[in-house]
């Protein structure tokens, strides 16, 4: 039963430190993309130490898991994990437990998808009533709609055929190349997925609310996909095209007012536009990218070194 305990305190101690030490660096405004993969890789390992401490856990405390998850191993593999005959008394209860979390894992995210669906369902036929199709335009292509309305807005309609949504007040508002840098921010969203990587997180963090790698993981998800999005826009119309459309969008919110605003990542995302921080090297990207790779492999050899070392 040694190695299913160290993987639950290698997935415990992870959860508890990686947002510490993730929340004092100061690269990830510089690299949202990078950070973005960070955080799904050290969420993915939190999950996958608690996955193989449930797989043997369930192992030691039943000999028909045994025998379905060793079946192709050579002999002597089962004894090099030290199992046990009956697995102690703890055996049952941790992969019933850890059974259970993965269960309520995939009930969270299941809900999250369907709500998203059914309100994703709501709002495009909301659109179709507001800005019915033109004849001959293709009903499951993307479309850039124009919508009526006192408010300068644009947002994107995920799904298989993502929708950029843009009313009347955005387009007197904003001048220029601004417009086309707001659509390139909103396309920025569509070409990455974002609103799984939002699902996800919202599903890990409702679901365990206690866990403060998936709390994290929420609130940074929320935050790097806007800096990613915007950094695909000002690679094509420049930062200050869409610092001036940030602007321009929210300035009638309160949003850069002295009181709490409603959207506290904007003026956030304005001013590191503005302040232009330098990008990191390419060297050190990759680097980092290949360093965060390699932490979801730190369980897989926790849990696969005691079987390699008996085929030694």
């Amino acid at each position: 039963m040694m190695v299913p305990a160290v993987l639950l305190l290698l997935g415990a101690v992870t959860a508890v430190l990686a947002p510490r030490l993730l929340a004092g660096a100061g690269w990830p405004e510089r690299e949202p993309v990078v950070a973005l993969w960070v955080w799904q890789c050290v969420v993915g390992a939190v999950l996958l130490c608690f996955a193989l401490s449930m797989l043997l856990s369930a192992a030691a405390a039943w000999h028909a898991v045994r025998g379905r998850l060793f079946a192709a191993a050579p002999h002597g593999v089962v004894d090099a994990y030290a199992l046990g005959p009956t697995g102690g008394p703890w055996a049952a209860g941790t992969a019933l437990l850890l059974a259970g979390g993965g269960l309520w894992t995939g009930v969270r995210l299941a809900r999250e998808v369907l709500r998203a669906r059914a309100g994703r369902r709501a709002r495009g036929a909301e659109l179709l009533v507001r800005a019915p199709l033109l004849p001959g335009e293709d009903p499951a292509g993307a479309r850039l709609v124009v919508l009526e309305g006192p408010r300068p807005e644009a947002w994107w309609l995920p799904g298989a055929a993502p929708q950029l949504v843009v009313t009347t007040a955005a387009l007197g508002r904003l001048k220029g190349s601004q417009l086309d840098a707001v659509l390139a921010h909103e396309q920025g969203h569509a070409a990455a997925r974002h609103d799984w990587l939002l699902h996800c997180s919202r599903a890990l963090a409702g679901g365990f609310p206690q866990v403060p790698v998936f709390a994290a993981f929420e609130a940074e998800i929320v935050r790097l996909v806007e800096l990613a999005a915007d950094d695909v826009a000002s690679r094509r119309y420049g930062r200050l095209t869409i610092a001036l459309a940030l602007v321009g969008l929210n300035e009638d919110r309160g949003v850069f007012g002295p009181s709490p605003a409603p959207q506290p990542h904007v003026p956030e995302r304005v001013r590191r536009l503005l302040t232009a921080p330098p990008r990191m090297s390419p060297g050190r990207r990759l680097r980092l990218t290949a360093l965060a790779t390699l932490v979801p492999a730190v369980p897989l050899l926790v849990a696969f070194v005691p079987g390699l070392s008996a085929l030694t």
